[in-house]
């Protein structure tokens, strides 16, 4: 058969690996609408003074960008590690792209053919395309009826499915559910499996020193993932990080891609840590507006699942693409995620978070609510 070099291709006739066919790209709607309240960003920019800041390391950084960056991230890396405390060290933290490369790498070094991960659902919709991604065997279980996760239910699990890895999301997302360290501590004494916890949502949290973290320690295995995104208003910096043994850093660097993180993220993150308290000076304001929206939406008839992070699960809803549609015809942008019947709102600033009220309002008479009757 001949082929014409000049003809378009499709992606039917590429060779695709049979795993992708028929696979869709990860990601939520990114729409232009006023409130945007869909992927749990910290809606407040960085200050004036923080912003001229990066723009002068942007341009010092520019005056060497014709050379390669630290791949070690090894100024960073130090600058998270003073930044998390608990006597952690440079050596026992990694930093990638976000906290989606900083999970690769680990399910690269860690996981891959032969090699299971376990989770317990409904969680974070990434997780399995890591493992897709790194031909690891995805593995889930369901959460407790009200979300939670406790000792019993992942020894149970991981009895029964010999994990290599368990992923732990706490708080969780989608639903906002905090897992206790106690219970966490317990599942680490009990296992000889790698203990993930994504704590990308802590700062968020009523206590955020009651972390995983303080368990590295007494737990070789346990690793506790963190990012920049959320409460570090850095979404558009892409900056994610882990602490662990200094073992199993070495093993993210062995299948690390050399100069994986650019001077210019590099720069700009070091510039957030040096005015953490600025950066994390409206988490207060979230953690505020989050626990807000949730009593609002109670009264109003609605579902809520109780949160500890910067947005809540609510519903249930009969058509809940039907009420996000009606939403975003007013400018609204939420979440269809999470289990049927419910949509996921961030926490943003008391303006934004007015306007998704009013069109609440004005929406959920249009739309049935499951187990809700009116009166009359």
């Amino acid at each position: 058969m001949s082929i014409d070099p000049g003809a378009k291709i499709t992606l039917a006739e590429l060779p695709l690996r049979p795993e992708l066919v028929g696979e869709q790209p990860y990601g939520a709607p990114q729409l232009d609408v006023p409130v945007m309240l869909n992927v749990n960003e910290n809606p407040f920019p960085p200050s004036p003074r923080v912003r001229q800041q990066m723009a002068s390391a942007i341009l010092e950084m520019a005056r060497t960008v014709n050379r390669y960056p630290d791949r070690e991230a090894y100024e960073l890396r130090k600058d998270l590690a003073r930044y998390l405390g608990f006597g952690l060290g440079a050596d026992q933290i990694w930093v990638g792209n976000g906290s989606n490369e900083v999970m690769t790498h680990l399910l690269q070094a860690f996981g891959g053919p032969g090699r299971t991960l376990l989770t317990f659902t409904p969680t974070y919709s990434m997780y399995p395309e890591y493992a897709r991604n790194t031909h690891t065997r995805y593995v889930t279980v369901p959460r407790r009826r009200d979300f939670s996760v406790d000792a019993e239910l992942v020894l149970a699990a991981v009895e029964e499915h010999h994990p290599d890895m368990v992923l732990l999301c706490t708080p969780n997302n989608p639903t906002g559910t905090q897992t206790p360290v106690s219970v966490i501590q317990e599942i680490c004494q009990q296992v000889d499996c790698l203990v993930i916890v994504d704590e990308a949502y802590q700062e968020f949290t009523e206590v955020p020193e009651d972390s995983a973290l303080a368990l590295l320690p007494s737990c070789g295995r346990l690793i506790v993932s963190r990012t920049m995104s959320k409460a570090f208003a850095m979404a558009g910096g892409r900056v994610g990080y882990l602490a662990a043994a200094p073992a199993v850093v070495d093993a993210c660097r062995i299948v690390r891609l050399p100069y994986h993180m650019s001077a210019q993220t590099q720069a700009l993150a070091r510039v957030a840590l040096a005015n953490t308290r600025e950066m994390l000076g409206q988490v207060e304001v979230l953690r505020e507006q989050c626990q807000l929206i949730q009593e609002w939406l109670r009264n109003r008839g609605l579902q809520v699942v109780p949160s500890q992070a910067n947005f809540c699960l609510f519903g249930r809803f009969t058509d809940r693409h039907a009420v996000w549609a009606d939403l975003l015809e007013r400018g609204v942008l939420v979440r269809e995620t999470g289990p049927a019947g419910y949509l996921r709102v961030s926490a943003g600033s008391p303006d934004e978070m007015a306007i998704f009220r009013d069109s609440l309002t004005e929406v959920l008479p249009n739309h049935e609510i499951v187990g809700y009757h009116k009166e009359g």
